[in-house]
């Protein structure tokens, strides 16, 4: 595998950070050489954030943030009228976005002419299950759906050893929902 680039768009206290170092550790667990990291300053709760997974087979000398990702994942649906997900993102780029809309019509909503976009009801799927509105780990499992970039048993070990017993299995729950339920164009 080449190096592929990840950012993470999320409001703070939404776990953007933490969604790119489970991401992360998981693929640790397959050998790969990983980069995990933040990008905040003294933003409050809900505020704009950025984070940002780098993961190759050859070790990383990159040291700056993602300007131009293979994916983009948009934990807050609300960011897509302030923030500018798709800035670099590449010509092959996915976009992965926490919406119930079917892609093609999100898509069509973006003016994305370049790259794929999977939706995923993030949400839905947290409130579900954890009873939260935290969408960390409901992105994760699409990401994972759409990229196939690291194998769900390496996810499973990530979020146990991330998230105590009956937390963890809840993520774990969440993860398959949302790999079962994300959906592109």
């Amino acid at each position: 595998m080449v190096l592929k680039e990840f950012r993470w768009h999320g409001r703070g206290g939404q776990g953007a950070w933490t969604a790119s170092e489970l991401l992360a550790r998981a693929a640790i667990k397959e050998g790969k050489y990983i980069q995990s990291f933040p990008e905040f300053g003294p933003e409050r709760m809900g505020a704009p954030v950025k984070a940002y997974t780098r993961i190759s087979d050859e070790p990383i000398r990159l040291h700056c943030a993602v300007y131009n990702p293979d994916l983009a994942i948009v934990m807050d649906p609300t960011l897509l009228a302030t923030v500018p997900v798709t800035e670099g993102l590449d010509e092959k780029g996915i976009l992965i976005v926490n919406s119930p809309k079917e892609p093609k019509k999100l898509k069509e909503e973006l003016k994305m002419t370049k790259g794929s976009l999977w939706t995923v009801p993030a949400t839905d799927i947290a409130m579900r299950i954890l009873g939260r509105l935290i969408t960390n780990t409901a992105m994760l499992g699409a990401v994972a759906r759409a990229t196939g970039v690291v194998k769900m048993e390496s996810v499973e070990k990530a979020v146990k050893a991330r998230f105590p017993g009956p937390l963890a299995e809840k993520n774990m729950g969440v993860i398959r929902e949302a790999y079962k339920e994300a959906k592109s164009e």
